[in-house]
């Protein structure tokens, strides 16, 4: 595995979509590309999702428990069926700790980012709630407990908030000014860090096209 990547943010960011033009970027100069989502379709991935499209505390935490449980598994597989791939994209990976308490998401972010490997190559996608919200209106899947403009504009100031060490990609704009933007940033990682990215270095974005949080 030559590169790892994580491409994180709110719900109806674009995430999976911003997951897929680093796909095709990469898949242009021959290399092999593996997209890794969470929640994933696992069953943990699909327990995960299920107790989010529920209410209350409980389901809350019956989520996060199984969505922890699918990224561990993720993670395992790095070393594993993943390394036939010369570069992985997780989509989600250490912002989900946004969807804690604001009392508690740094303290969480800070304990995953200790336990859990983290490569050099962390990409927020940013866009206002308001965009985010009107993204998810067009989706056909049953809506999840944090798919409101208040959860979405408390999200995102937490996510903000954790976001040292990312580059940040504004996806409030058009298509193309966006994959310019990520073009650059795939760019200026590759100058900066080389095409080596097995996420056993510390965390720190390379200076780029983007923001840096």
């Amino acid at each position: 595995m030559r590169r790892w990547i994580v491409v994180d943010g709110l719900d109806g960011s674009g995430k999976s979509t911003v997951a897929q033009w680093i796909m095709e970027h990469y898949e242009a100069e021959g290399d092999t590309v593996h997209v890794q989502v969470h929640p994933s379709d696992r069953l943990a991935g699909r327990l995960s999702r299920r107790a989010l499209q529920e209410r209350g505390p409980m389901m809350f935490v019956i989520s996060t428990a199984f969505y922890v449980l699918d990224v561990l598994i993720s993670v395992s597989k790095l070393r594993t069926e993943f390394r036939g791939y010369d570069d992985v994209v997780f989509v989600r990976y250490l912002m989900g700790t946004a969807y804690l308490p604001k009392r508690f998401a740094k303290q969480g972010y800070d304990l995953f980012a200790k336990m859990l490997p983290v490569p050099e190559r962390l990409l927020l996608v940013d866009i206002s709630p308001e965009n985010a919200l009107r993204r998810m209106a067009r989706r056909e899947d049953r809506e999840e407990m944090f798919e409101n403009l208040p959860s979405l504009t408390r999200c995102r100031e937490k996510v903000l908030m954790l976001s040292e060490g990312w580059a940040v990609l504004d996806n409030n704009g058009d298509e193309a000014d966006t994959r310019r933007l990520l073009d650059e940033q795939l760019e200026a990682w590759d100058q900066a860090l080389g095409e080596t990215d097995d996420g056993t270095g510390a965390s720190q974005a390379a200076a780029g096209g983007l923001t840096s949080g």
